[in-house]
C-alpha cells in the first residue's frame, strides 16, 4: 500500500490581483506526464509514486477524448485503504477534486461502489450507474495541518478506483465561512444559466478552475421544472467580478430571465437533505431604459429572512455589467430543491439569474490523536524502506493499518501496535513511551539492540513482548509500576543484572529464559542492600541539615553587613511595605526590580518637570539615570487600596517576566507615601499616537503596522504560555503598546494584570479594563481567562486595519463599536470600506484579508471560538508574507468595485455560531 508525497508539477498561473498560484493535477494510472490541449494545463502520471493498484486502459467512454480519462487506477478489493497525500499550506484554503470515469469493462461483474475520505472525514459513496459518466466530487477546505490525504477505500461490489486528483489554491478570503474550524463545504453544484452549449466552463477562463456546468446539461432530473416565458440571454461586454468569490466574467456574460415575471426551476442535490451555503450571482446584462427597473424576490424556497428582501441589481451592484453576489451563508435544502425568482409589482422587468453555488456543510471528522500521529511517524520513518510502511492515511480511520489497532474513541488512540518478525534493527524508538492509550506492544522476533527504553509513559500497558532480540543491560524496575501490565516478555536476548522486586509479583507473568546474566534477587541480598539505603539517606540528611544551618548563618551575616555600610539604590533591597503586607515578603525575594531612592528619581527627572503622559495608574515623567540611560517614571495617582494593589502587582509581575516585546521594569520606589515605577523610556510613544492622533507626523505604513501587531502578539503569547503560572493583562489597548527607538512594539502597563490558578481554566474577578476593549463575555460571567486578551487584541488589529477608534458615536453611528461596524463589513466581503484611507492603494487586498480574519475570529462572542496567540502570531506572518511578495493594489478597478458593494440584506451574513449539540448544524435562527 501507497504512502505518497505528491511532488508536482507546478503550474504557474496570474490570478485577479496578479498573484500566482500551484495547480495540482495527477492522472491516475497515466503513462506520462502531458499539457492538456484544451485547458492548458499541466498533468503528471501517478506512476513510479503509487505503489498500489494497477493502470486499466479505460474503453469505451461515449466520446470522452480528454487524455486524463484514457486511464484509470484500480486498486485491490480488500479491507486496506490506498491513499494520495498532498502537499499544503496550513489554515489555506484549496478546492480538492477527485474524478471517477469507469469506462465499458470487459467483465459483467457489478459496477463499483466505495468510500472516498480525506483525512478521516468520509467524503462521498462513489456508486458507478453508469460507466460513461465522469463523476466529479469537489471539496472546498481550509487545511488543518501542513498536507492532507485523499483515500478510497471499503468497495461492497466491484474495485475501488479514481481517475483523476487536483488540487487549486484559493485565494485566502474565498469560501471563508464560520464554521470551517469544523466543516468542510462540499460542493453540490455549480451551475452557468444561459449557457450557449451544454460544456461546462474551467480554466483558463476561471483562474481557479472551477467546474461551471451548463443548464443545458442533459442529465435526467438535472434541472427541470422551468417557468413558461424563460429566455436565454448573453453579452459580449466586460463584467465587473471583483466580489469575494471572483467567478469567470465568461459566466457572468449569459443568463435566464423570466419575461413573463418569474423564473424557477427543480434541480437534485445529492446527500441532501443537508444545511448548506449558497451563492446567487447576478449581473443586469442587459441595457434597460431610464424608466425601467428589475427588481424581484425569492419566493421559494421561502425562508423569512430570504424571501422579504428585494433585489434590485441597479443599487446593489453600483450598475450595469456589475456583479452582485448574495450569500446564504446557511440554509437548510431538501434533496429536491425547488427554487423560484418573481419580480415585484413595480418592476417593469422579470427576475434574472447568472449563475448559482451550492455546497453542503460536512462535519470534520477527529483524527488519530495528535501525539500518537508524531510517535507512528518516527517509527515509520525509521524504517521507511520496509513495506509495512507504506500505507497512508489516518492510522485509525476509516480502516486502521495492517499492524495498528485503534480504540473507538473519538479522537481514536493507537491501542495496539503489532511489529512481531520485521526484520526491524537498532534501539527501540523512545517515542513509544508517548503512546499512553498503548495496551499492547508486539516487538518479538526483530533485531533490536541496545538496552530497554523509557516506557513509563504507558500507563495502560497490558501486554509487552520483546523477546527474540538483541537487548542488553537491565532490566527496568519502572515495568513493575506499569499499574496494568500483566504480561512481559522478555526472553532469549543478552539482558544482564538482578530483576526487580517489582516485576516478581503474582499477577504479573515474567518469561524472561535465554538472558544468561539476568538473574533474580535473593531475600539476603534484600536485607543488605535496604541497610545500605538506609544508610545513605540517615548520612544525607545529616548532610543536609548542616548545610542549612551554615547557610542560613551566611545570609544573617551579609544582611547585617550591607545595613551597616549602606549600599547604592542599585545595589539595596528596601523592602517595599505594601508587598510585605500583602504577601508576607519583600519584592526582592521575586526578582530584580531595584529599589531606587527618591532623591536619585528627583534627580533624574529634574525634580518631574518634563510630563510626558498620563497611563491608568498616574502621570508619567521623563528622566536620565546617572548612567545616562534614559527612563519613564510613573507615579501612582491612586492612593487608596487598589490603587496600592495596582502598583504592587504591577512590580512583582514584571520583577519575573523578561522578553523583548514587554517593558522592561529598571526599578521602583515609595517613600514619602508615594509610589513609582521605572521604565525604559519608549521613543515613539504609543501605538494610539501613531494610528489616531492627527498631528502625529511618524504615520505607519501597512508592513510597520503589522510588525507592530506581531511585537505585541508575541509579547502577550508569552505572557499566557511562557509564564507559570500563565500572567493575563487585563488592559490590552493601543495606548498600552508603547514603541521603541527603532519603533519596535512592547506591550506595558500591567497594574490589572492577574495570575491564572495552575489547576484552574480562569481567574474569578469583577471584570476591569477599558470600554471597546473589553471581552463581553469576561464582563457578563467575570470569569477572567486568557481569550479576553485575545478579543482587546483582536480590537487593536481592526484599529490597525482601519484607523478608528475602538468606540465612536459619530464613526460608527448605531454600531457605535469598531467590532460591530467591522464584523458587518466583513461578513459582507467587503474589507475595502474598512481600510485606513491613509493604506489605501498601497496595500495588498489579500494581505488585509488575513488580519481581518484574525481579528473577527479574535472578537467573537464566545471564547471557546477565539484562537491562541500563537495562531494570530502566524496570521501576522501569513500576512507579511503575502505583503512583502505581491505588488500595490491596481489604482481604480478592484479598489472602487469593493467599496461600492453593497449587501442584498445584511442578515444574509450576520451569521450566530451553529448549535453543534446533536452533532448537526442548525441553521440560524433570527
Amino acid at each position: 500500500m501507497a504512502y505518497l508525497y505528491v511532488i508536482f508539477c507546478t503550474i504557474i498561473i496570474p490570478t485577479i490581483f496578479g498573484q500566482v498560484t500551484e495547480f495540482i493535477s495527477i492522472d491516475c494510472g497515466g503513462t506520462g506526464n502531458y499539457t492538456d490541449n484544451s485547458t492548458g494545463l499541466a498533468w503528471i502520471s501517478d506512476n513510479g509514486i503509487q505503489g498500489d493498484g494497477a493502470s486499466q486502459r479505460v474503453g469505451d467512454t461515449d466520446g470522452n477524448s480528454q487524455q486524463q480519462y484514457q486511464t484509470r487506477r484500480d486498486f485491490p478489493t480488500d479491507s486496506n485503504k490506498y491513499c494520495y497525500t498532498l502537499t499544503t499550506e496550513e489554515r489555506r484554503r484549496y478546492i480538492v477534486r477527485a474524478t471517477f470515469l469507469y469506462g465499458a469493462s470487459m467483465s459483467q461483474g457489478a459496477y463499483p461502489k466505495f468510500q472516498l475520505y480525506l483525512d478521516a472525514t468520509k467524503w462521498s459513496t462513489i456508486t458507478v450507474m453508469d460507466a460513461s459518466r465522469v463523476y466529479v466530487k469537489e471539496m472546498i477546505i481550509r487545511a488543518q495541518s501542513h498536507s492532507v490525504d485523499v483515500c478510497v477505500c471499503c468497495a461492497t461490489t466491484g474495485s475501488p478506483f479514481i481517475s483523476t486528483l487536483e488540487m487549486r489554491p484559493l485565494n485566502l478570503s474565498m469560501y471563508a465561512t464560520d464554521f470551517e474550524d469544523d466543516f468542510y463545504l462540499n460542493v453540490a453544484a455549480r451551475v452557468n444559466f444561459g449557457a450557449p452549449t451544454q460544456e461546462a466552463i474551467r480554466y483558463p477562463n476561471d483562474p481557479y478552475d472551477r467546474i461551471w456546468e451548463s443548464d443545458l446539461d442533459r442529465r435526467a432530473n438535472f434541472l427541470v421544472g422551468v417557468a413558461p416565458g424563460t429566455e436565454r440571454i448573453n453579452t459580449t461586454r466586460d463584467i465587473d467580478v471583483n466580489t469575494r468569490e471572483y467567478p469567470p466574467v465568461k459566466v457572468m456574460q449569459t443568463a435566464v430571465i423570466g419575461t413573463k415575471g418569474s423564473l424557477s426551476y427543480r434541480l437534485n442535490l445529492e446527500d441532501f437533505p443537508a444545511h448548506a451555503r449558497a451563492y446567487a450571482y447576478f449581473a443586469e446584462i442587459q441595457d434597460l431604459g431610464s424608466n425601467e427597473t428589475r427588481k424581484f424576490k425569492m419566493e421559494q424556497p421561502y425562508n423569512p429572512d430570504y424571501s422579504n428582501a428585494v433585489v434590485n441589481i441597479a443599487e446593489n451592484a453600483n450598475g450595469s455589467y456589475t456583479l452582485y453576489e448574495p450569500s446564504y451563508m446557511n440554509v437548510s435544502l431538501d434533496f429536491v430543491l425547488t427554487f423560484a425568482f418573481v419580480k415585484t409589482r413595480d418592476s417593469t422587468q422579470g427576475p434574472i439569474l447568472n449563475a448559482m453555488e451550492i455546497s453542503r456543510y460536512l462535519e470534520i471528522a477527529a483524527k488519530t490523536d495528535a501525539k500518537d500521529v508524531s510517535s507512528l511517524s518516527v517509527l515509520r520513518a525509521m524504517f521507511a524502506q520496509t513495506e509495512w510502511t507504506k500505507e497512508g492515511g489516518d492510522p485509525c480511520i476509516p480502516t486502521s493499518w495492517g499492524w495498528v489497532s485503534c480504540s473507538s474513541t473519538a479522537p481514536p488512540r493507537i491501542s495496539k501496535i503489532v511489529l512481531s518478525g520485521k526484520n526491524m534493527t537498532g534501539e527501540i524508538p523512545r517515542e513509544l513511551k508517548n503512546l499512553e492509550a498503548l495496551t499492547e506492544l508486539w516487538l518479538d522476533g526483530n533485531s533490536f539492540t541496545g538496552t530497554i527504553p523509557d516506557m513509563s509513559g504507558l500507563v495502560n500497558l497490558q501486554i509487552l513482548h520483546l523477546e527474540n532480540n538483541q537487548l542488553t543491560g537491565s532490566l527496568p524496575s519502572y515495568l513493575g509500576n506499569l499499574p496494568y501490565l500483566q504480561e512481559l516478555y522478555v526472553q532469549n536476548n543478552s539482558l544482564s543484572g538482578e530483576i526487580p522486586q517489582s516485576l516478581l509479583k503474582e499477577n504479573l507473568t515474567l518469561r524472561y529464559a535465554g538472558n544468561s546474566h539476568l538473574r533474580r534477587v535473593t531475600k539476603k541480598h534484600n536485607r543488605i542492600i535496604l541497610g545500605a539505603t538506609i544508610g545513605v539517606i540517615a548520612l544525607l540528611l545529616v548532610l543536609s541539615i548542616t548545610s542549612i544551618l551554615l547557610l542560613r548563618h551566611y545570609r544573617a551575616k551579609k544582611i547585617s553587613q550591607r545595613n551597616e555600610k549602606g549600599n547604592s539604590w542599585r545595589g539595596s533591597s528596601k523592602p517595599l511595605t505594601t508587598y510585605s503586607i500583602a504577601r508576607g515578603g519583600s519584592l526582592m525575594d521575586e526578582g530584580v526590580a531595584y529599589y531606587i531612592p527618591l532623591p536619585d528619581i528627583e534627580a533624574a527627572t529634574n525634580n518631574f518637570s518634563r510630563n510626558i503622559g498620563k497611563g491608568s495608574f498616574g502621570p508619567v515623567y521623563y528622566g536620565k539615570l546617572k548612567d545616562g540611560k534614559e527612563v519613564a517614571v510613573k507615579i501612582m495617582a491612586d492612593a487608596s487600596s487598589h490603587g496600592t494593589k495596582q502598583f504592587v502587582t504591577e512590580v512583582a509581575l514584571l520583577s519575573r517576566i523578561h522578553h523583548r516585546n514587554l517593558v522592561p521594569l529598571i526599578g521602583y520606589c515609595e517613600e514619602e507615601h508615594r509610589c513609582m515605577l521605572v521604565y525604559e523610556y519608549m521613543h515613539n510613544g504609543t501605538l494610539r499616537d501613531h494610528i489616531h492622533d492627527s498631528d502625529n507626523q511618524k504615520h505607519l505604513d501597512w508592513l510597520a503596522r503589522l510588525r507592530v501587531a506581531e511585537d505585541a502578539a508575541k509579547g502577550l503569547e508569552y505572557l499566557h504560555t511562557g509564564c507559570n503560572p500563565s500572567i493575563i493583562h487585563r488592559d490590552v489597548k493601543t495606548s498600552n503598546i508603547l514603541l521603541d527607538i527603532n519603533m519596535r512594539a512592547k506591550v506595558s502597563d500591567f497594574g490589572l494584570s492577574r495570575q491564572a490558578e495552575e489547576d484552574l481554566t480562569h481567574v474569578s474577578s469583577v471584570a476591569r479594563g477599558t470600554v471597546g476593549y473589553l471581552d463581553p463575555e469576561y464582563y457578563a460571567n467575570q470569569q477572567l481567562t486568557e481569550k479576553s486578551d485575545v478579543y482587546s487584541f483582536g480590537v487593536v488589529m481592526l484599529e490597525l486595519i482601519s484607523g478608528r477608534k475602538p468606540v465612536s458615536i459619530e464613526e460608527y453611528s448605531s454600531d457605535w463599536s469598531i467590532v460591530h461596524w467591522a464584523r458587518s463589513l466583513i461578513r459582507k466581503g467587503d474589507v475595502i470600506s474598512i481600510i485606513d484611507p491613509a493604506l489605501a492603494g498601497t496595500v495588498k487586498v489579500e494581505s488585509v484579508w488575513r488580519i481581518a480574519e484574525a481579528a473577527i475570529q479574535c472578537v467573537e462572542q464566545h471564547s471557546s471560538v477565539r484562537p491562541r496567540m500563537q495562531e494570530i502570531i502566524l496570521a501576522i506572518q501569513d500576512a507579511v508574507k503575502i505583503e512583502k511578495g505581491t505588488d500595490k493594489l491596481d489604482s481604480s478597478g478592484s479598489t472602487r468595485a469593493q467599496s461600492s458593494r453593497k449587501t442584498l440584506l445584511t442578515s444574509f451574513l450576520d451569521i450566530q455560531s451553529p448549535d453543534l449539540s446533536n452533532g448537526s448544524l442548525v441553521p440560524s435562527a433570527r
